[in-house]
């Protein structure tokens, strides 16, 4: 039996990647060309694949043969939790592994880290008193932001990613998986987005500060064995990122300031102000102006306005409170009114990290091009753009 390190990356990945796509070794040896038995010496380490194996291997699974031949470090401190099964969980860890690394890296060869009052709070738990407080506790991040308390975010990754949260962008075909967290222990403290473009821009930007919550008030339940829904823990990172969002104060104002409009278009403009899912802001005047259905009010005027219903099925007139915390914000893209773009979701500090690696010389192009996931051709028309735009 072969003992050798990358021998066993080999077995390691292919496994992984395969029951990532739901393949049998025999369906997987089928599309390669090679026995089962063969395959499965070379998945339980027996025998070492030729070179021209290796490479059927990987585009039967659709990677990189550096896919398959390098080790990932394994992240254990990690609240990774979904909706429904996922074959591709392992895939996704070391994808964000991998990304995590490069994201250190950079910063250590750049000696470019940043220290904040929120790594420092996470580190010394300042946020367990007000556990159960969500409200509280955004206004007391906020304050920690140097957010004004009347102030929309315009910019969440930009935000985050001033104060040391490392925001990670990564694409995968599914409704059941929208974000994940990782703790400081694993090279983070890290929120994980999913940025597929059938998941509105809504979705992705509520992600980021409800991860955020998780990784003030939960960090004893980052443990990357642990796969099903905590109700209790999701209903406070919520409502959290709800009123992190949303501030009361500003919030109020704003309806006030719009209340001459159509029901169904004040709640789309407030909805666009804080960028926001409009189900988010129907959650809110639910629990602020007793006495309406404002679920109710939203869809007769929608449908008024479009001669369409939105999500029927899914949004019966009269939603309970308890289906704010198992559906909202809306996931699908497609069933987001006035949707935002993906413009108004991006990170910058990666970009730049490897915008001055290369200025320095520390990274070569194509290896820049990797990291940001273009092609040479592409990343050379950034690096025209950074050069032309005084970036040098």
């Amino acid at each position: 039996m072969a003992h050798e390190k990358g021998f066993e990356n080999i077995a390691n990945n292919l496994r992984k990647f395969r029951e990532a796509k739901g393949l049998s070794q025999e369906e997987l040896a089928k599309r390669v060309g090679i026995s089962r038995v063969g395959y499965r010496k070379i998945e339980t380490q027996i025998s070492l694949p030729r070179v021209s194996t290796l490479k059927a291997l990987a585009e039967a699974l659709s990677i990189n043969i550096q896919d398959l031949v390098t080790q990932v470090n394994q992240l254990k401190h990690v609240r990774f939790r979904s909706q429904g099964n996922m074959n591709n969980r392992k895939v996704i860890l070391d994808e964000i592994s991998k990304k995590l690394e490069v994201y250190n890296d950079l910063e250590e060869i750049l000696d470019d880290h940043i220290a904040s009052k929120i790594k420092q709070s996470i580190s010394n738990k300042e946020f367990i008193k007000l556990k159960n407080k969500p409200k509280e506790a955004a206004a007391k991040v906020r304050g920690l932001f140097s957010l004004d308390k009347k102030e929309p975010i315009h910019n969440i990754c930009g935000l985050l990613e001033s104060e040391g949260i490392k925001v990670i962008s990564i694409r995968r075909t599914s409704n059941n998986f929208f974000g994940l967290s990782v703790s400081e222990k694993d090279g983070g403290p890290a929120v994980v987005v999913n940025i597929w473009e059938r998941i509105s821009v809504e979705r992705w930007i509520f992600t980021a500060v409800h991860e955020l919550a998780h990784l003030l008030f939960h960090l004893s339940a980052f443990d990357v064995r642990e796969i099903k829904e905590n109700e209790a823990e999701e209903k406070e990172a919520n409502e959290f990122a709800s009123h992190f969002l949303m501030p009361d104060e500003v919030f109020d104002r704003e309806w006030r300031q719009s209340s001459g409009m159509l029901f169904v278009d004040q709640v789309l403009k407030i909805k666009r102000i804080f960028k926001v899912s409009y189900k988010t802001v129907l959650y809110r005047i639910q629990k602020k102006y007793r006495g309406i259905n404002p679920w109710q009010l939203f869809h007769q005027g929608y449908k008024q306005k479009t001669n369409k219903s939105l999500t029927s099925i899914e949004e019966p007139d009269s939603l309970p409170n308890s289906a704010y915390w198992k559906s909202f914000p809306e996931s699908a893209k497609a069933q987001e009114p006035d949707d935002l773009s993906p413009r108004d979701f991006y990170g910058e500090r990666l970009g730049a990290l490897v915008r001055d690696a290369l200025k320095l010389g520390k990274i070569t192009l194509s290896r820049g091009a990797e990291i940001l996931g273009h092609d040479l051709m592409e990343m050379r028309e950034i690096a025209k753009d950074w050069a032309a735009s005084g970036e040098k």
